[in-house]
């Protein structure tokens, strides 16, 4: 499976349940802890251009928050794009 990357802190209550998530659907992730990583944190604005967390990258596409997750999920369109990164051949 390509590579899911999920910027958070230790203590923000939108990482534990966008991991959660990932976990229910047994999705294998990256987790990037900026909790006390300044360099980190600064990798993840340059990233997303954002500041809060979580902050998730699905292969190459900037997926952003918990709210953007879950709202992917309700859509049904979170599972095509993690069927399509397993199978290597997302565009995005």
């Amino acid at each position: 499976m390509g590579k899911i990357d999920l910027y958070s802190k230790d203590y923000c209550l939108y990482c534990h349940r966008a991991k959660e998530l990932f976990n229910i659907k047994g999705i294998r992730y990256n987790e990037i802890d900026v909790t006390c990583d300044s360099n980190l944190e600064a990798e993840m604005r340059r990233r997303s251009g954002q500041r809060t967390v979580p902050q998730i990258f699905i292969g190459k596409r900037h997926i952003g928050g918990c709210s953007e997750l879950f709202a992917l999920d309700e859509q049904g369109e979170l599972d095509p794009l993690l069927a399509c990164l397993a199978d290597s051949i997302c565009a995005k």
